[in-house]
């Protein structure tokens, strides 16, 4: 397993990171002795960092995680979330904390490496309130760094959805150690000078600041909720079709778009579009640990295989740049 630094914060995180979420579904939905073997596979491969939120599975995700750590005795890097609802935004700090309290308490721990803010900064998102940027810097940051002064969390974040400007000046700024970036095939300027496709989020490059101020970053929606699978079957555990981010106005829409990055398969670059999909991830320098979801352990064994393979060769990027461009 590769290991990358995480920003600035000194530790470094297996480049595989474990997607505790409800779109895959394992870990809110799963048999618990299937949680626990995937689990327990995973640490053994070397992954060190679990991703998890208050809001997956209202709670189930954090639960289940939790549950699985403790009969393996581990003890890796856990990251999760607090998404204030509308009526919260009137006390941000109190929301803040009411969220870790009750996230501390389904893991079964008393801190955890990291804590995000899951809502969108500048705008509304998909399921949840958006907080505007004076509100993050003057509310949001301090929350976070007295967390860490009561050794509540070790680091703090963000969810890089929202407005692209917003994003952009927050990350210019700084004052937190990680974003989670939407970064995938279909999109790819979060981290590419390339135009947006028509409809399509300009993320603006912003895996290429972090890196200025010291920010880790962990890239998500690699498989854009599973349209990058290639397949329209969705898994008998996994969430409904996702709502995308930063792409198609429908999820039927990205499944359409993922059929035009089969020549990577078809010229021998990757074995599937799913390997080429999570390998184009991590081919981004600025990427600390790319989630990916699960549903089984056989999708779990198949995102290590393409890890484990490693960046996409320079062919290949040379490639999607003439299939961006068309």
């Amino acid at each position: 397993m590769e290991y990358r630094k995480l920003g600035a914060t000194g530790i470094n995180v297996s480049v595989f990171g474990f997607g505790c979420g409800a779109v895959g579904g394992l870990m809110v939905r799963g048999e618990p002795a299937d949680r626990v073997r995937a689990v327990g596979r995973a640490l053994d491969a070397g992954v060190n960092y679990f991703d998890t939120a208050a809001l997956y599975g209202n709670g189930l995700s954090e639960q289940h995680l939790g549950q699985a750590l403790r009969e393996l005795h581990a003890a890796p890097y856990i990251g999760t979330k607090a998404r204030l609802a509308e009526a919260e935004l009137a006390d941000i700090p109190a929301g803040i904390r009411r969220s870790l309290d009750a996230s501390l308490q389904r893991l079964g721990r008393d801190n955890v490496t990291l804590l995000q803010l899951h809502n969108s900064i500048g705008a509304r998102a998909q399921g949840g309130a958006g907080v505007s940027p004076q509100a993050f810097r003057e509310q949001v940051l301090p929350t976070f760094d007295a967390l860490v002064a009561e050794g509540k969390i070790r680091y703090h974040g963000i969810t890089a959805v929202g407005d692209s400007g917003a994003l952009r000046a927050a990350m210019e700024q700084g004052g937190f150690d990680t974003a989670q970036v939407p970064f995938n095939l279909l999109n790819p300027t979060a981290g590419h000078g390339v135009p947006p496709a028509a409809g399509d989020q300009d993320f603006s490059q912003i895996l290429n600041i972090a890196p200025l101020a010291g920010i880790g970053t962990i890239a998500i929606r690699v498989l854009a909720g599973g349209a990058l699978s290639g397949a329209a079957q969705r898994h008998a555990i996994a969430s409904p079709p996702p709502a995308p981010i930063g792409t198609s106005a429908d999820y039927a829409g990205d499944l359409a778009r993922a059929a035009r990055f089969q020549p990577l398969v078809d010229r021998g670059y990757a074995a599937s579009l799913n390997e080429a999909a999570t390998r184009f991830a991590r081919s981004h320098r600025g990427v600390s640990t790319v989630l990916v979801g699960l549903s089984e352990l056989a999708h779990l064994e198949t995102a290590l295989a393409a890890i484990d393979k490693g960046d996409l060769p320079p062919e290949a990027m040379a490639l999607l740049r003439q299939l961006w461009a068309a």
